[in-house]
């Protein structure tokens, strides 16, 4: 086994980048390491794990600012940002079911004997 490249200061290197928006992708970029490096630190080191939490928090943070603050920009590309936030953080539109009442459940069968 090859020993590990991992420092203490990653951990404050990951939030620092996702508090300004940067993926995970961009974080490995950064470390010069590839993401499977980045999930196996996270399952070996709570400090870096308890970092890529808070900074995937931040780093929506980051991106809903930037959709919030660009509302009156007629250049702004809406589109892009929801495609972004709906990719990268699960947004998904609102779904709404109905529930049909003639699907209620049916009664339970009753039988009788024939000496009834």
């Amino acid at each position: 086994m090859r020993p590990t490249k991992y420092k203490e200061e990653y951990a404050d290197i990951v939030m620092n980048l996702m508090y300004e928006g940067a993926s995970i992708v961009e974080v490995c970029h950064e470390l010069k390491i590839c993401k499977q490096t980045f999930y196996n630190w996270c399952k070996e080191h709570d400090m870096f794990l308890d970092s890529k939490k808070r900074g995937v928090d931040f780093s929506e943070g980051w991106w809903c600012k930037q959709g919030r603050i660009q509302l009156e920009n007629k250049e702004f590309n809406s589109t892009l940002f929801y495609m972004n936030m709906k990719n990268r953080f699960g947004w998904a539109d609102k779904v709404e079911s109905k529930t049909d009442v003639s699907l209620n459940k049916p009664e339970p069968l009753q039988f009788t004997s024939p000496e009834d």
